[in-house]
């Protein structure tokens, strides 16, 4: 279960991104996107300029990854520790600091991102 839950982490980070380092994405880097589950826990999910990202869950675990847009997508790969997906991509979503999205993760649940000023 605790493996689920990583992977429906990564699964709801859609933020703008054209490829690392773009402009595009300049709004995520130093900043935290926040998701929210139903049940009360969350996913802090950072992301940096030179690709990589990390997140950060409630109950104390910590993922690392390489981000990279394709198309209308961002990519996560390299996953450390290594997750069951070798491989996860979502749709981008346009967002400020402050504004507010709703995805799903891969079991389907919904989900609400925020996006937040600076790292928490």
């Amino acid at each position: 279960m605790k493996q689920d839950s990583v992977i429906c982490g990564l699964a709801i980070i859609g933020v703008l991104a054209a490829s690392p380092a773009s402009a595009d994405m300049s709004k995520a880097f130093g900043n935290t996107i926040l998701s929210h589950y139903p049940n009360g826990q969350w996913v802090r999910h950072y992301f940096e300029p030179d690709g990589r990202y990390t997140s950060q869950f409630s109950d104390g675990r910590r993922v690392a990854a390489r981000w990279s847009a394709e198309g209308d997508k961002i990519c996560l790969t390299g996953f450390s520790p290594r997750q069951i997906l070798p491989r996860f991509c979502s749709r981008m979503v346009e967002a400020d600091v402050g504004d507010t999205w709703r995805a799903r993760d891969p079991l389907g649940r919904s989900i609400r991102n925020e996006l937040i000023a600076g790292r928490r």
